[in-house]
């Protein structure tokens, strides 16, 4: 049987379900979107989610389009699409466009549940960063949301200097984040903080030693077991400053770990598939 009518006859059940009941889809709707978003997480292997993930992603897109406010799903959908851009997606333009929904539906999130501080959105970051640090702590979910969704917006659009100048925007809210929590989501705001502090050298503003203590902080947060914390440290400091020790020491231990841990299966799957990449090239990197 040709793989799309596989997938086709595996989904269904659900889409027989989400023709059904709209009273039973309302209350289904965030167990199901966030069930989904867990399977995601813990699957081995990165082939069969990047295959599958298309159909997933209507199907939240659908989900969303019965219930455009909810914001668990919104944010699912988020986090969902920005995965897919980020790990899967090696055309420029269809990244750019997927995280752009990503943005969307995490942007339009934190507008429904925080509408008093959505319009400080566009405002320059002068304005922005005050009203930042002042979020509630209790809504850690939007703000993590919406900064990781812009952080992937303006990774895909690099080329575009009006997305590359929201970055302080997204900083400033993955700060708030790390100051309510800063091991939240296993240490992953610290993660992209990390890489921010390293997008340039030190001698054009980079700050290579606070990357590294945001890198520290992510390991020491799961424990070790979140295993893309390792890569982005040898990819985004050991190589900026030129430490084959440290770069080669992080990416073995990579290679070394089990991959199979709750909410970061997926994850560590491809960072050990990276941290072969990294290793294959660093004869000729250093």
């Amino acid at each position: 049987m040709p793989r799309p009518a596989r997938h086709i006859l595996l989904l269904l059940p659900l889409l027989l379900m989400l023709g059904g009941c709209a009273q039973i889809i309302g209350s289904q709707t965030r167990s199901m979107a966030e069930g989904l978003g867990q399977a995601m997480q813990n699957h081995d292997d990165p082939r069969t989610v990047a295959e599958a993930m298309p159909a997933y992603l209507l199907m939240i897109d659908g989900l969303i389009a019965r219930n455009p406010d909810n914001a668990a799903t919104l944010l699912t959908g988020s986090r969902l699409y920005g995965s897919y851009a980020g790990n899967f997606v090696e055309d420029p333009e269809r990244a750019r466009k997927l995280a752009r929904r990503a943005l969307d539906y995490a942007r339009h999130a934190f507008c429904v549940e925080l509408p008093e501080s959505c319009a400080t959105l566009d405002q320059p970051h002068t304005a922005f960063a005050p009203r930042a640090r002042g979020l509630p702590a209790e809504r850690i979910d939007l703000i993590y949301g919406l900064g990781t969704a812009w952080a992937g917006w303006i990774r895909a659009s690099s080329s575009d200097w009006n997305a590359v100048a929201d970055l302080p925007k997204a900083r400033a809210l993955l700060e708030r984040v790390v100051a309510i929590d800063d091991c939240h989501d296993q240490g992953n705001a610290q993660l992209y903080l990390g890489v921010m502090d390293t997008l340039l050298p030190p001698a054009m503003g980079g700050k290579p030693e606070l990357a590294r203590k945001h890198f520290e902080r992510a390991i020491a947060c799961s424990g070790g077991r979140n295993l893309m914390a390792k890569v982005l440290y040898a990819r985004h400091y050991a190589r900026l400053v030129f430490d084959r020790d440290l770069h080669d020491r992080l990416l073995q231990e990579v290679l070394e770990a089990d991959p199979h841990q709750p909410g970061l299966t997926l994850s560590n799957e491809l960072a050990q598939a990276e941290a072969r990449k990294l290793l294959a090239g660093a004869e000729d990197y250093f």
